[in-house]
C-alpha cells in the first residue's frame, strides 16, 4: 500500500497545483472517474498491451456518461501512458486530503445501523463539527452490526456510540 500512496503523491499534488482555481470541479469529476477506475475489468482492460489511451478514455466517459472536461482527458491519458492507472482510486483520496487540508475540513464517515435522514445527519454534523474543532464532510454508511447508535470516523479518530460498543464494554467489564 506505501508503494501505491508513493506513486500517487506527485500525481496528486500537481492536480492539486493545477486545479487551483476550481478545486471542487477537479474533485468532481476525479471522484467519478476514480470509482469507475476502481473496477477490475477496467484495470485489466488498461493493463491490456494492445487497448490504447484513447479507448480506455472512450470506456471511461462512456461509463460516466458523457464527455470529461480536458483537464481530465489530459490527466488520465498521462496516467495511462506512464503506467500509473491502477493508482488512480488513492490519486483521488490524497486530492481529497489536500483540498480538505486548505478548507480546514475533514472527512467524516458515519456508520448506522439505520438509515438517517436530512435533518438528523445535518444536526449530527453540527454536534460533530463542534466535537472535533473542525469542518466536517459527513458521508453515512449502513453498518447494521451496530445494533443502534453511530460509529463516527474523522482521519484516524474514532467516536464510538454505538450498542455493539456498549455491549463490549459490559463483556469486558464483566469478565473482568
Amino acid at each position: 500500500m506505501a508503494e501505491i500512496a508513493t506513486i500517487a503523491r506527485p500525481y496528486a499534488e500537481a492536480l492539486f497545483k493545477a486545479s487551483a482555481a476550481d478545486l471542487q470541479g477537479a474533485g468532481a469529476w476525479l471522484e467519478q472517474v476514480a470509482a469507475i477506475a476502481g473496477q477490475p475489468q477496467l484495470q485489466q482492460f488498461a493493463d491490456n498491451p494492445k487497448a490504447t489511451p484513447e479507448q480506455v478514455l472512450g470506456v471511461i466517459a462512456g461509463v460516466a456518461g458523457g464527455t470529461l472536461p480536458a483537464q481530465a482527458n489530459n490527466f488520465l491519458s498521462a496516467l495511462l501512458e506512464n503506467g500509473r492507472f491502477a493508482a488512480l482510486p488513492e490519486i483521488a483520496r490524497q486530492f481529497r486530503l489536500l483540498a480538505n487540508a486548505q478548507r480546514g475540513s475533514s472527512d467524516a464517515v458515519v456508520y448506522s445501523a439505520f438509515p438517517i435522514d436530512d435533518a438528523s445527519l445535518a444536526s449530527l454534523a453540527a454536534v460533530l463539527e463542534k466535537r472535533f474543532g473542525r469542518k466536517l464532510q459527513v458521508s453515512v454508511q449502513l453498518d447494521p452490526s451496530l445494533i443502534g447508535g453511530v460509529r463516527v470516523a474523522v482521519g484516524d479518530e474514532v467516536l464510538d456510540t454505538s450498542v455493539k460498543a456498549r455491549l463490549e464494554q459490559m463483556k469486558v467489564a464483566l469478565a473482568a
